[in-house]
């Protein structure tokens, strides 16, 4: 009784407003549920924790660049090795560069450009064993995320904490908002690939611009860097390495996944097509022209007016074939389709002097002529069975093949006795 006459003697306006409250509270919706919690970098740390490190054993590759005599592999979000290839039959592995969320590179002289989550970043690299930090661009690239755990939805992110670099399943308790606009992100660059490529029309042996596999999405020309984000593409100008001056942004219209240089053009692969730029004026890419396709990741590689490209189903990209796609670029203005030829689960492919070398997963790598774009699946030269094949990197009769299990180097000089010539493991 005395409990209620303390309350009759509140003021009218102080019950009022506990009753407002009081309503309040019995709406409000409370959820709890397993979710990827992301766990942060700060944008301060992961810009002063770039620094070489000894030589060590690679356990995730990603993507491969060749350059004079060096072999640059990707360990994926976290750096780059560095293999003195001047004897291929025996890699000498020299260096480590820690560069966190490390996906893609390119290389050209003696500066080698990598990404740092959403930096661009330059090293000096005359001293091959003490790379040097000499420019950056910082937030270059979108905010991206690993891949998180599949099973799980991912919990909110507050990207002002820094980047993500790995997630934690754990429970979570979220209040529901039913106006809340759920955000869009992107997965990390190099999902669902796992090679760049850089290839440069009538290279010399004597090689400035770095060579790659077919997964591109950096690559460089003369003065001019190009980097794939998503959905456009970035020019930067690098005529002075140390002070990169970011130029044009492309907006693409898709989401762009390699990228590929032949002559004055770039080919760009997309998940619904590939998209045709010509280059004449190298910091001013204008589109041409495209073909298209189902959706689906997509490398392509050109030589001699004629495209390669395959398409790969039951992955992130979507599609419903493997197949590998040639097509005529005679008339650049209007790519026709020659052929489809069924794959397995087709990767990235190389072209070399109408050699055809094509990633086809688990089926391994399988090596063509090429000479008759509509006959290349009756003119198998030799297929590699017994590993799961992603990227090559074909040149001068040299051949690098990164696999599940490790990087190959073969010589295929005489196409009839190709012979292996070493293996970098990878993952122990």
């Amino acid at each position: 009784m005395k409990t209620i006459k303390i309350f009759l003697s509140l003021p009218l306006s102080l019950m009022l407003m506990l009753g407002i409250f009081s309503c309040k509270d019995s709406t409000v919706e409370y959820r709890k549920y397993m979710a990827n919690v992301p766990q942060y970098m700060t944008y301060e740390d992961m810009r002063k924790s770039l620094k070489s490190v000894a030589a060590s054993e690679i356990e995730t590759a990603g993507k491969i660049c060749i350059q004079g005599n060096y072999l640059f592999v990707n360990e994926k979000y976290k750096g780059v090795h560095v293999f003195d290839n001047t004897n291929p039959t025996s890699p000498r592995n020299l260096v480590f560069i820690n560069i966190p969320g490390n996906v893609d590179l390119a290389v050209k002289g003696n500066y080698l450009y990598a990404d740092s989550y959403v930096d661009l970043v330059v090293f000096d690299i005359s001293i091959i064993s003490q790379p040097v930090e000499v420019a950056r661009l910082q937030e270059i690239f979108p905010y991206t995320i690993p891949d998180p755990d599949e099973n799980y939805p991912i919990a909110p992110i507050d990207q002002e904490q820094g980047v993500i670099v790995g997630w934690q399943v754990q429970e979570i308790t979220e209040e529901l908002d039913g106006n809340q606009v759920m955000p869009y992100y992107y997965f990390d660059k190099g999902a669902g690939t796992f090679l760049m490529s850089e290839s440069v029309n009538g290279l010399s042996t004597v090689q400035t611009v770095g060579i790659g596999g077919s997964m591109a999405r950096f690559i460089i020309n003369q003065d001019q860097f190009y980097g794939l984000n998503q959905l456009d593409m970035r020019v930067i100008d690098i005529s002075q390495p140390e002070n990169p001056v970011a130029g044009a942004q492309i907006n693409l219209t898709r989401v762009a996944e390699t990228i590929f240089i032949d002559s004055t053009h770039l080919f760009i692969g997309t998940q619904t097509g590939m998209l045709i730029y010509d280059i004449t004026q190298p910091a001013s890419p204008v589109y041409i022209s495209e073909y298209n396709h189902f959706q689906s990741c997509d490398p392509v590689v050109v030589q001699d007016g004629i495209a390669y490209v395959t398409l790969r189903a039951g992955n992130r990209c979507g599609n419903w074939q493997n197949v590998m796609d040639v097509v005529d670029l005679s008339n650049i203005l209007a790519p026709v389709l020659i052929k489809s030829y069924p794959m397995n689960e087709p990767y990235g492919l190389g072209i070399d002097n109408k050699t055809l070398f094509v990633c086809d997963g688990p089926a391994g790598l399988k090596i063509y002529n090429a000479n008759d774009p509509m006959a290349i699946d009756g003119n198998l030269l030799k297929q590699y069975t017994d590993l799961k094949a992603f990227d090559v990197i074909p040149f001068n009769n040299l051949l690098i093949m990164i696999a599940e299990d490790g990087i190959y180097q073969y010589n295929y000089s005489d196409l009839q006795n190709i012979v292996q010539l070493s293996k970098i493991p990878i993952g122990g």
